[in-house]
């Protein structure tokens, strides 16, 4: 059970959330307003769902001052502002994940279960794994210095197989976690994207970094 804090202004959409949520077995405090969630005492939240509209001012901002303290609890920004440049904003505030309202339920729940599943190292802005440097704040990722040209997706992918060196990860965990299914659909997916990500990260010349192993799924290798 996980204890999820909420922070939505609209008594309805709350109330649905927590039930829904409570329904699949977290517990939830509700606050409608960022001074009373900022005033909670303790940093025992496991999970953070935060309104970006409330009556005192931009949930945002909440995330921002807890990054600022330290806090790596996750958060997941709701909004009615869905477009591009919004979710970018709520992400480089320090949010881990944004769903654009209106929204299936079901959606919020697998959302709210990936986060958790996520190791608590995953809030970190910076990680280096041999020659490759990931930039998590300025989605950004740099291979021996050279620059690459990686789509959010690609550099989400290559964060997931970078923190986990020398392990096999399935394309059904991929699925999961990184596009966070909790079906398999009949498509190719995870083999595009991960054929375009080995052909930015290994470049002529290098050691390859991203292994296929026949039947099982990925492997990332640091080279030694």
């Amino acid at each position: 059970m996980a204890h999820i804090r909420l922070i939505e202004d609209d008594r309805g959409t709350a109330d649905e959330i927590a039930h829904e949520l409570r329904r699949n077995g977290h517990a939830v405090t509700h606050f409608t307003m960022i001074a009373d969630a900022l005033a909670a005492r303790g940093d025992a939240a496991d999970l953070l769902i935060v309104d970006r509209q409330l009556p005192d001012g931009e949930g945002l901002d909440l995330i921002a001052r807890l990054r600022a303290t330290g806090s790596r609890t996750p958060a997941l920004v709701l909004s009615a502002l869905g477009s591009l440049d919004d979710r970018v904003r709520g992400l480089r505030a320090g949010g881990d994940d944004y769903l654009p309202k209106p929204f299936a339920l079901v959606e919020l729940v697998a959302r709210v279960e990936a986060l958790l599943r996520r190791p608590n190292d995953t809030r970190e802005t910076r990680l280096i794994v041999g020659p490759l440097d990931l930039d998590l704040l300025a989605g950004s990722a740099t291979r021996a210095g050279r620059a690459l040209d990686l789509l959010p997706r690609e550099l989400k992918l290559l964060e997931y197989l970078a923190r986990r060196p020398g392990q096999i990860v399935t394309r059904s965990l991929l699925l999961r976690d990184v596009w966070g299914y909790t079906f398999e659909p009949n498509s190719n997916v995870v083999d595009v994207h991960i054929g375009r990500l080995r052909r930015k990260v290994d470049g002529d010349g290098d050691t390859p970094m991203i292994r296929n192993v026949r039947g099982q799924g990925y492997v990332f290798d640091v080279p030694v």
